[in-house]
């Protein structure tokens, strides 16, 4: 956990949850309007062996449990990045795509301002045509959600006037082998702060698979997006002088991209799994997801410190300590 220098929160208690309410009301309604998207409810938990659930980086642990009369462990999801894929071919959704609110528990997080072990976010997935798997069409995408987010702040600092502004809507798109040949002597994270202090809106591109340097800039899972076709939102919050990512997206492997990517990670057995077995067979439909995390959108736009500040969490005790002597609010 770190202090921001003179932080003083502008909202009580009363207003900041009165306020991660309008938040979420609003840019939900702007996201939906933008991608053309109806809300769907989603699951809790997974089947295991349903290959559904979102590996992330390959490492977490899922929250796992058994449930009488259930013949498989079930997992808390991680996220939602397979299962609305599949929920789209279930569904024969005919529209442009779904959205849902995600409720997750990351238990080996390491916890800190905008890292919690209660990850809340709205998770959407929309219909793409085979021409549209491309990078125009992916950064079109990404501007679209960049608007929302700024439709949202517009609509909060005009009924909030006391809260700051710090969305600028232009994105600077660049990939993650470019990031590193700009800045080859910082590390994966310190590159993301240093592009978002020069373009404050910034989308990292190609995020995956290994770069000239023989490291990745980060890990994805092999089996949900494409790592050429895939990105991270990048929002610079000055109070912590630092990038925040709101947003991992992307477009969605192909049978091709499946391959390439489990063969790289050594992971070909995930080919006996019913959702992996469905992709190769070309039964579900192309498309572009991703999720957008609800609190640290409610962090930025109501100027707070600590992602504790607009989510009900559990912190260990010397962040409860810290934040109670400065002055950081604490749900």
């Amino acid at each position: 956990m770190w202090i921001p220098k003179n932080y003083e929160d502008k909202l009580n208690y009363y207003e900041t949850e009165l306020l991660i309410k309008f938040v979420k009301d609003n840019f939900e309604r702007h996201l939906a309007d933008e991608l053309d998207l109806m809300r769907v409810s989603a699951p809790l938990f997974l089947k295991k062996n349903s290959g559904l659930n979102d590996d992330l980086n390959g490492i977490e642990r899922p929250v796992a449990f058994d449930a009488k009369n259930v013949d498989d462990v079930l997992e808390v999801v991680h996220s939602l990045a397979k299962w609305k894929r599949y929920a789209l071919k279930k569904y024969d959704y005919k529209g442009k795509g779904i959205y849902t609110d995600m409720n997750a528990i990351r238990r080996d997080e390491e916890v800190d301002n905008i890292h919690s072990y209660y990850v809340d976010q709205w998770d959407w997935e929309r219909l793409i045509a085979k021409k549209d798997r491309n990078l125009d069409y992916f950064k079109k995408i990404v501007n679209k959600v960049v608007h929302a987010l700024k439709l949202t702040e517009n609509d909060l600092v005009t009924n909030y006037p006391k809260l700051e502004r710090y969305i600028e809507e232009e994105v600077f798109f660049i990939t993650t082998q470019e990031l590193e040949d700009l800045y080859p002597a910082l590390s994966p994270k310190q590159r993301e702060d240093a592009i978002a202090r020069e373009h404050h809106s910034v989308c990292i591109l190609k995020i995956g698979d290994i770069l000239k340097s023989g490291q990745r800039h980060d890990r994805r899972a092999p089996d949900y997006d494409d790592w050429t076709l895939n990105g991270d939102i990048l929002i610079y919050y000055p109070l912590f002088d630092k990038a925040v990512e709101i947003s991992s997206m992307g477009i969605r492997v192909d049978k091709d991209a499946l391959l390439s990517q489990l063969q790289k990670t050594n992971q070909m057995q995930r080919l006996l799994l019913p959702f992996h077995q469905s992709l190769m067979k070309e039964e579900l439909p192309l498309t572009i997801g991703g999720g957008i995390g609800q609190s640290r959108i409610c962090l930025m736009l109501l100027n707070k410190a600590h992602i504790g500040e607009v989510q009900a969490s559990i912190w260990p005790d010397e962040t409860i300590r810290l934040a109670l002597e400065n002055g950081i609010h604490l749900l």
